[in-house]
């Protein structure tokens, strides 16, 4: 599935702006990020036709974010998320999630996204491109991003972005259920 999420913490260098909506210099964002679990989440969902489909998160994911403050377009955003940890608050549709139909985490234990560009595109966002591998497949995909505040020495950021899951050979129940997958992720990450 996507993971293009992990774009999103690069593009934190692109106009930033703290809490208090003051602005913040790039070279004060300078630096190198570690993702924390907690305060960040991935969702996910998936439309169905009709209505409903399927809703998720995963649990566990791990990730660095480095802002270049000379050239935002050489920053870096590397992430890699578990898919064992993938949930939806049914255990049934959990572990169908985990089988060889979709993620196959017993053979396929990481997604991994490496950023490749980054590209400002307003004072405060950004769109990262990047390499997405899950199931052993690999594709380019781009992912928006929104600079949410800067205190402290702690980054936040929104992430979004539409993966096809047909690309990765996880399109189990199209057409019923939707080929794209939207994800909805929230990164806070930490100078370090």
């Amino acid at each position: 599935m996507s993971l293009r999420v992990l774009g999103v913490a690069a593009l934190v260098a692109f106009g930033l702006v703290d809490s208090t909506a003051s602005a913040v210099a790039l070279s004060d964002a300078a630096g190198r990020y570690a993702i924390s679990n907690n305060g960040s989440s991935i969702r996910f969902a998936i439309g169905k036709i009709g209505g409903g489909g399927l809703n998720g998160a995963f649990g566990q994911f791990k990730g660095t974010i480095r802002i270049d403050g000379g050239d935002i377009g050489r920053s870096r955003v590397d992430l890699t998320i578990f898919p064992d940890s993938v949930g939806t608050g049914q255990g049934r549709i959990d572990a169908f999630l985990k089988s060889d139909a979709v993620f196959d985490v017993a053979n396929s234990r990481q997604i991994i996204f490496r950023s490749t560009s980054v590209q400002r595109t307003g004072d405060n966002s950004a769109v990262i491109t990047g390499q997405l591998t899950a199931r052993g497949h690999t594709f380019s995909e781009k992912f928006a991003v929104e600079l949410q505040g800067m205190k402290g020495g702690q980054i936040r950021f929104h992430v979004s972005g539409k993966v096809f899951r047909s690309r990765y050979q996880m399109d189990v129940g199209t057409p019923i259920y939707s080929n794209i997958v939207a994800f909805d992720m929230e990164f806070s990450g930490r100078r370090g």
